[in-house]
């Protein structure tokens, strides 16, 4: 039986291996094809992949299963739970994996893209640039078909040259840029607040107007420490929920 193939990472040392190894595999699962096998290589092999201890992954697989990601069967292997739900928490972690998987198991819309001035509340990230590159994607539940929520980014020009907009469909921004583009990312901030839908926002996410919901806004740096791209989401506010865990190592 052919096994899932997940994606590879790059681990950083300073954060648990066994975190970053959970999320990196989350973030292939939700990102998976339907055609592709739901059966995960085995513990050796998926060790041997990321470069870290039989142990480790399997306290990464662990999480996975009390998640319910995956199913774990003694002789027959570890299996991809074929029916899993794809709105769970959002968990703010310190990894771009974590971002990634963030991201990642929704079904995506591209609803417009292309060039435009930086909007006024974002100038700031964007000194040397008349005009960035906009994309306006739409997520919705792949179960139900709802929507959960919306995304606009606006991404250097150069970069989105190299971007095939077909990929946005398929994975986040975040996993296009570091692996498809190449992007030497070195960090990601975050901001959540709340708010209430505007008319657009009631309309895309299809709830009432003012209702409250979550802005979301992540900014994406370089090594050089320089902004490759600036997201704006707005989620659901009865979808999502935010947990902050902080590394005290």
């Amino acid at each position: 039986m052919t096994s899932f193939a997940p994606d590879s990472v790059v681990l950083n040392r300073k954060l648990p291996l066994w975190y970053q190894v959970s999320q990196s595999l989350r973030a292939s699962i939700l990102g998976r094809s339907p055609q592709d096998p739901l059966r995960l290589p085995t513990e050796e092999q998926l060790a041997g992949h990321y470069g870290v201890s039989v142990l480790t992954m399997r306290q990464a697989l662990k999480e996975l299963e009390d998640e319910g990601l995956i199913s774990r069967h003694r002789r027959r292997g570890t299996f991809i739970e074929p029916g899993v739900k794809r709105g769970a928490p959002v968990r703010l972690l310190g990894s771009v994996d974590a971002i990634v998987a963030q991201q990642s198991g929704m079904t995506t819309e591209l609803l417009e893209h292309g060039r435009t001035a930086p909007p006024a509340e974002l100038a700031e990230h964007f000194p040397d640039l008349a005009e960035v590159t906009a994309y306006h994607r739409l997520r919705s539940d792949e179960k139900t078909g709802e929507p959960t929520n919306h995304a606009r980014n606006y991404v250097r020009p150069e970069l989105a040259e190299r971007i095939d907009p077909a990929d946005l469909v398929r994975w986040p921004m975040t996993k296009v840029l570091r692996d498809v583009v190449g992007a030497d990312i070195s960090r990601i901030t975050d901001t959540v607040e709340a708010r209430l839908a505007d008319p657009e926002t009631a309309r895309l996410l299809e709830v009432p107007l003012l209702s409250p919901i979550l802005h979301y806004t992540g900014v994406t740096y370089d090594t050089a420490g320089r902004v490759l791209d600036v997201v704006v989401i707005h989620y659901r506010g009865d979808r999502f929920s935010f947990t902050v865990t902080l590394d005290a190592t």
